[in-house]
């Protein structure tokens, strides 16, 4: 395939859509990070102020899913570039199932706290209610389930990467240039 930097504007996606993107995923892939960190640490202060932080970067994980979401939603996105029909299905599929965990992982990182009896005040300004009741039983299968959910979400995002990977450095077609932050410069001889 011929390399394709220099994209039209119209087959890029638009500038909010684009800092939403960059926006939650620098986010998503803190909050991972700082829960596989801190999941081992031993109870102390510090254990206790990374999960507030942990639990803050949740809630607003869920509310820039919530927004970009809406945004995809109310505006249509660049037409696909041309690939293979399982290709184009294996991409669409993983762009729904991460939809998906952008809210399932928060949620259940939620519920967990609702029912070990831990509220969740976000920023430390904002109570939030609880949505499950306090239970010790229930607490255990919420975490578990957050973290099986965190699991899968880091994977996608793995496969989201790779793939993103193999169109620019194997198939050249553009595609990354359509999400990037910084455009490249049109070639006026090109």
């Amino acid at each position: 395939m011929q390399h394709s930097t220099n994209l039209p504007l119209s087959s890029r996606y638009s500038p909010v859509a684009i800092a939403l993107h960059w926006v939650l995923a620098l986010a998503i892939i803190g909050a991972l990070g700082l829960g596989l960190y801190m999941s081992d640490l031993p109870f102390s202060p510090t254990r206790l102020k990374l999960y507030n932080w942990h639990k803050w970067a949740g809630v607003s994980i869920l509310l820039l899913s919530a927004l970009r979401l809406l945004w995809r939603l109310t505006h249509r996105p660049p037409a696909d570039l041309a690939m293979p029909a399982m290709q184009a299905r294996a991409a669409h599929l993983t762009h729904g199932l991460l939809y998906l965990l952008f809210f399932a992982v928060p949620l259940a990182g939620w519920a967990y706290s609702s029912a070990a009896g831990f509220p969740i005040v976000w920023f430390g300004v904002v109570p939030l209610p609880d949505f499950v009741p306090v239970d010790k039983a229930l607490a255990a299968s919420f975490k578990q389930a957050h973290q099986w959910l965190a699991y899968g979400l880091a994977t996608l995002i793995l496969a989201h990467l790779a793939g993103a990977l193999k169109h620019h450095f194997l198939d050249r077609d553009g595609l990354l240039q359509r999400m990037s932050p910084f455009p490249q410069k049109r070639n006026p001889s090109a």
